[in-house]
């Protein structure tokens, strides 16, 4: 009888400390990702002073992004360097989007920046709360999700040749759902403790707001463009 009470309590306090270890680990990614967000937001504000839109040095920054953040991912298990890491990515990040929100203040309609980002800031914190309550499991989507994500960088690349507002509507359209299930799928990663870091976890979440904004972006620029 005491050998089943110990082996229960040693259960229950089990259970606990895990339940402990994974509130702790949410509580970090959200707080990284919090603090991605006004890495971001500094750097989209600073770019717009002199980041130009294209151009050797756009490409550069583009390539220095996609450098920190394989960077990020490399070193997510080194304490200090992962945050260091991370925070220049989502700060360069920040950069690389400013000609967009440049291009839309320069032309009267900087409004619609405000615009995107309330509805992405809502559709984020509902889907969120979504995920951590729904019994559906979203993280058996991955794959799905990655196969489309590339369909719709390829519809992207086809359309810098095209030029066709109407199929760059329809990719920001389908953008925007992709990326409100990666908000679903990241999310549920996170709380049921897929993600080796809580940096990684962040960086996961930031890129999931950062491009949910860029499309809802593109989507009320295209709708409110008289030409």
């Amino acid at each position: 009888m005491n050998l089943r009470n110990e082996y229960i309590n040693e259960n229950v306090d089990y259970n606990t400390q895990n339940k402990i270890r994974i509130n702790e680990f949410i509580k970090q990614t959200y707080q990284l990702f919090a603090g991605s967000l006004v890495g971001g937001a500094v750097g989209a504000y600073l770019g717009m002073g002199f980041m130009p839109a294209g151009g050797f040095g756009f490409w550069g920054v583009v390539i220095l992004e996609f450098a920190l953040l394989f960077g990020v991912y490399a070193l997510k298990d080194k304490p200090g360097i992962n945050l260091a890491m991370l925070f220049a990515f989502t700060f360069v990040s920040g950069l690389t989007i400013s000609p967009l929100i440049s291009a839309y203040v320069g032309r009267g309609m900087g409004g619609i920046v405000g615009e995107a980002f309330l509805p992405t800031s809502i559709a984020f914190g509902g889907l969120s709360i979504f995920a951590m309550n729904t019994k559906k499991d979203f993280t058996t989507m991955g794959k799905m999700l990655f196969i489309t994500l590339i369909i719709v960088v390829v519809a992207g690349l086809l359309n810098l040749f095209f030029h066709s507002p109407l199929l760059q509507l329809a990719i920001a359209v389908v953008s925007s759902v992709l990326f409100s299930f990666f908000i679903l799928y990241d999310t549920q990663n996170i709380i049921q403790g897929n993600y080796q870091t809580p940096v990684q976890g962040a960086v996961a979440l930031y890129l999931d707001f950062i491009n949910l904004f860029i499309t809802l972006l593109q989507i009320f620029g295209i709708l409110s463009d008289d030409d």
